[in-house]
C-alpha cells in the first residue's frame, strides 16, 4: 500500500480543485495523483464540511467508542434477565 499523502498535502489539493480554475483530470495530473483520489478527497472534505452526508472520522471513531462501552451493558443485562427469570420461577412454584 502506498504511503499516505500528507494531511495538508490534501487540504492544498481540495482547495485548489474548489476553485474549478482547471477540470479535476488536470489538477490531479498537475499534483502527481489519480483523478479517482483526488474525487475521493472532494468528497471526503465535503462530509467533513457539512455539505454532503455522511459520517466524520471524529463521529465514526465516537460511535466505535460508544459500542465498545454498550456492549458489557448489553451482556450484562442479559444476565440479569435469566437471573429474574430464574428466581422467579423458584419463588412461584406451580
Amino acid at each position: 500500500m502506498p504511503k499516505p499523502y500528507p494531511l495538508e498535502f490534501r487540504r492544498d489539493v481540495v482547495a485548489v480543485a474548489r476553485k474549478h480554475e482547471a477540470p479535476l483530470s488536470q489538477i490531479a495530473k498537475d499534483f502527481g495523483i489519480s483523478e479517482s483520489c483526488l474525487a475521493g478527497w472532494l468528497k471526503k472534505a465535503d462530509v467533513e464540511d457539512g455539505v454532503a452526508p455522511g459520517v466524520t472520522p471524529t463521529e465514526s471513531a465516537e460511535l466505535r467508542e460508544a459500542k465498545k462501552r454498550i456492549r458489557p451493558l448489553e451482556q450484562e443485562a442479559e444476565v440479569m434477565r435469566r437471573a429474574v427469570a430464574y428466581l422467579s420461577r423458584d419463588v412461584n412454584p406451580k
